[in-house]
């Protein structure tokens, strides 16, 4: 097959695309340039977004022996990902940008990019394993490795998406991976692995948002969660559902125990805070579903995973048209509109959907 090498940089994209070459494929490479100015979002060598990226992602196809080029998706890149990841906080919302730039960027725009060059498939270093069922169609399953698994990340490809697409490291540990990429001379073989936001180039989420936000006003009240006004803030979008640390209201909690972010009001600027077991919630409601094949037809007993490098919960499934509702057999803590809830069936993964609203375990006496 004629394929595409999506190569950020780093170690995983790298041996993704000297395994495809090996099997036989006719292996093109490309780097993204996601950033308008590269010095204005991550700087050193962490796998994305870099003028260094770049340079070891090139350095890497020429070792391979295969072709390479940048594609500047900046543009598309900053609308599609940094912009909506703007606008969902100034909502009150927790977004999840990896999600949306696969959706958007690496496997809608590229993909179609690419099959308009006439390339069949997209390949990528994501740890997720793709299988063909009796009727021919293409499941997305977990990856051997579970402390790599994107198959989170990945839950908003699309059947078709899935049909042009390849993720050869799914049956890898990482620690083989970077054995093989020293074997073939490949110099991000150490390379560190990619942490954060791509986007936000010294981590500090809380200040980028204030910065690119400050004409947003957002400054309201904390208070408890029976209505007592404990202290103010500048800006709702520094926190988030489940946060402890960094509340700043100084007056401790009559028992003494810490307290969380329970709940954030986007008009007001309110932001409700209480104790650790009013996080727990045992229902959700989420919209946009995109399913990775057919939609579950009936109520799905299945799993959800509600972060990326979050526990699975058991849980009932039901879908409505365009609204899903999970019912969690398994409570989880700390979950927040705006975050991505995955549906598996065992190890495959059915979907996704964006969480709209929580519903709260009721508090026994």
């Amino acid at each position: 097959m004629r394929v595409l090498a999506a190569m950020s940089g780093g170690v995983d994209s790298a041996v993704a695309a000297a395994r495809a070459a090996e099997q036989g494929h006719d292996v093109t490479g490309i780097h993204l340039a996601l950033s308008r100015n590269p010095k204005s979002y991550r700087t050193g060598a962490r796998g994305c977004c870099t003028i260094e990226d770049a340079n070891d992602a090139r350095r890497a196809a020429d070792v391979i022996g295969i072709p390479f080029y940048v594609w500047d998706l900046s543009e598309r890149f900053h609308e599609d990902v940094v912009e909506d990841f703007l606008s969902e906080y100034a909502e009150g919302r927790t977004p999840n940008p990896c999600l949306r730039c696969n959706e958007k960027i690496k496997f809608a725009a590229v993909l179609d990019r690419a099959i308009a060059l006439g390339f069949d498939a997209v390949v990528t270093g994501h740890y997720a394993q793709l299988r063909r069922d009796d009727d021919g169609l293409i499941e997305m399953h977990r990856a051997e490795d579970m402390g790599k698994d994107q198959s989170y990340v990945l839950g908003v490809l699309t059947q078709e998406q899935l049909t042009h697409s390849m993720f050869p490291l799914g049956d890898s540990p990482k620690s083989v991976v970077r054995e093989e990429a020293a074997r073939r001379g490949l110099a991000v073989a150490d390379k560190p692995d990619s942490h954060d936001i791509c986007f936000i180039s010294d981590g500090d989420t809380g200040g980028w948002l204030s910065e690119k936000l400050s004409e947003v006003n957002r400054d309201g009240q904390i208070v408890s969660s029976d209505g007592e006004v404990l202290g103010s803030h500048e800006g709702s979008w520094r926190y988030t559902i489940g946060q402890r640390r960094g509340l700043r209201i100084g007056t401790p909690a009559a028992d003494g125990k810490p307290r969380y972010v329970l709940d954030i009001e986007p008009v007001s600027g309110t932001v409700t805070v209480g104790p650790r077991d009013q996080l727990a919630v045992d229902g959700l409601s989420a919209i946009r579903p995109r399913w990775c094949g057919a939609a579950p037809a009936a109520d799905l007993e299945c799993t959800v995973q509600l972060r990326a490098h979050g526990d699975e919960h058991r849980a009932v499934v039901r879908v409505d048209g365009a609204a899903v509702t999970v019912d969690l057999v398994d409570p989880a803590e700390g979950i927040a509109p705006g975050q991505a809830v995955v549906v598996y069936d065992g190890s495959r993964v059915v979907g996704s959907a964006t969480i709209s609203a929580t519903r709260r375990m009721e508090r026994t006496a």
